[in-house]
């Protein structure tokens, strides 16, 4: 028998979702078959699978040794670094400027340092996380970028945190901004701009079109012109829709390819003048929150805004303090 003291990152959760994390060699069919014959119980009661718990709630499960992992040895995130370029942090979210060249998550490339890894092995020498107190919650990323992309991450530490950034993400009530350079002069000073998207999930890769076309989905990007210089023009870039590689593949489409675009862009000649990395960075975000008032309703309002951005401080000195 095994016990489970529900604490404030896993009280909310339906009781079928958090055995799915805490128990996670036990099998479906089984677990809800456990439930059934009262072999899981919460405060000594019967429980159901929609059970919403509660913090304090006692789970005992009269289940085989077999289906708890054996104590995990040294985490994969303690061999990452601890050091972060952080733009904000409080009790709830941090927002990470994430260099570019780092990957957000693990991948078939990289299994230890990964941003994720970094923020886990910070939090846990602040003693702000350790996975031995947590049944079943990790503080996470709210939204990802590419790995040759720089720019802000946002993090929650706690399940509360997690659940509304991501629902006010959804509700397109975070504003994300981002600072690029593109090959070329822009036709207009500013323009938004409609396009339909493809992606060809197998090469990792999209496809922009002037029309609607099947399996599309649209695409609107603004853009500001902040300046122009030796062939290069400095955007400003709203997203009014989030597809993958919108930014990168819209401009490319428009024949103005990001500057080290290794995958729309002219990479040859970007390698030639030393960029290996795109320049996009996502430099702004704005909560403009709505709605009922959760435990992030402080930070409407407020905006954060990555004070120096590299290769902008490089191509265009001028604008480096007018961001």
């Amino acid at each position: 028998m095994k016990t489970f003291l529900i604490g404030p990152n896993d009280a909310g959760q339906r009781l079928d979702k958090f055995l799915t994390k805490a128990v996670p060699l036990l099998p479906q069919p089984l677990l809800y078959k456990y439930i059934r014959l009262k072999r899981i119980k919460c405060n000594r009661k019967r429980c159901e699978i929609s059970t919403r718990l509660q913090e304090g709630d006692v789970l005992e499960l009269y289940i085989n040794d077999e289906f708890f992992a054996p104590p995990a040895g040294e985490a994969a995130f303690l061999h990452a670094p601890a050091q972060l370029d952080l733009l904000y942090e409080d009790e709830n979210v941090l927002l990470v400027n994430k260099p570019a060249g780092l990957i957000v998550h693990e991948d078939d490339r990289e299994v230890f340092d990964t941003l994720i890894n970094r923020i886990l092995h910070y939090l846990y020498e602040k003693k702000e996380y350790d996975p031995r107190r947590e049944n079943s919650f990790v503080p996470a990323l709210c939204n990802r970028i590419d790995r040759n992309t720089s720019g802000i991450v946002l993090a929650a530490k706690n399940a509360a945190a997690l659940r509304e950034l991501n629902q006010k993400i959804k509700d397109r009530q975070v504003q994300k901004r981002y600072l690029c350079v593109v090959h070329g002069r822009m036709p207009q000073p500013r323009q938004t701009l409609t396009a339909y998207l493809k992606k060809d999930a197998d090469k990792n890769q999209v496809r922009v079109y002037d029309q609607p076309i099947a399996g599309g989905r649209t695409i609107r990007t603004a853009y500001q012109v902040l300046a122009e210089k030796d062939g290069l023009s400095l955007l400003k870039i709203d997203l009014l829709t989030g597809r993958t590689h919108q930014i990168r593949a819209h401009m490319a489409h428009l024949g103005h390819p990001l500057l080290g675009d290794s995958k729309y862009g002219k990479n040859r000649e970007d390698r030639q003048m030393g960029y290996r990395f795109q320049a996009l960075c996502a430099y702004q975000v704005t909560f403009s929150f709505a709605g009922e008032e959760g435990p992030l309703s402080y930070l409407t309002g407020k905006t954060f805004t990555i004070p120096q951005v590299d290769f902008v401080t490089e191509l265009f000195p001028d604008e480096a303090g007018r961001l």
